[in-house]
């Protein structure tokens, strides 16, 4: 891959993983909530998660779009009723107690959960369907692909990490339930935020 190109595939992946979306603001309330170790496996869920979608997309999983349009008004249909659910999952999250954080404070989600959450997330569909379309060399679809799943692969970890401790640098002046609550009924909102691009376009490609 040309210096340039994989250059401008760095800076696509780095800007659209840094950037809130529902991954990120789900990492954020996770620490908060849960605290950074409670949160690793939603960190590499997202990560493993992601990875594995831009092959199978790459692979030809697009395809099926161009084929069944209906398909494509299934999937944002999904995706925007199980943000608006995790939305309010958020905002009602149950504070945890100082230290303890067990069991009945509420569980973070799991890797299997994380990882399943890419295919009904319209930020990570974008993500996989710009950089496939913008970013695969003619001639070298599979070389194109394992080096845009590595790029994609290494930004997600950094991403990841940052949101998760930003949410446990937030847990620090959050100590009364009054003020949890506020945090998480805010970041419920900009998840729920989230689905502009979603009903206001007609696919899932970034504009």
């Amino acid at each position: 891959m040309p210096f340039e190109l994989l250059l401008a595939l760095f800076v696509f992946a780095f800007i659209a993983s840094i950037t809130p979306g529902p991954n990120n603001l789900m990492l954020m309330a996770s620490g908060t909530n849960f605290g950074l170790k409670r949160t690793l496996p939603h960190m590499a869920g997202v990560t493993v998660g992601f990875t594995l979608m831009i092959v199978l997309v790459g692979l030809g999983l697009a395809r099926v779009f161009d084929l069944f349009p209906v398909a494509l008004v299934a999937l944002k249909g999904v995706s925007a009723a199980y943000l608006l659910y995790l939305a309010w999952k958020i905002a009602n999250a149950a504070p945890p107690p100082d230290s303890a954080l067990d069991a009945s404070a509420g569980k973070p989600f799991s890797f299997l959960q994380a990882a399943a959450f890419q295919w009904v997330n319209p930020k990570a569909w974008a993500m996989a369907l710009t950089a496939i379309s913008a970013y695969t060399l003619p001639g070298h679809p599979f070389i194109s692909l394992a080096i845009m799943a590595g790029v994609f692969a290494g930004i997600s970890l950094l991403s990841t990490s940052t949101w998760a401790v930003m949410g446990t640098q937030v847990r620090r002046f959050l100590h009364s339930p009054l003020r949890l609550r506020v945090f998480n009924v805010t970041a419920s909102l900009l998840l729920v935020a989230t689905l502009w691009p979603i009903l206001t376009s007609g696919d899932l490609a970034v504009h």
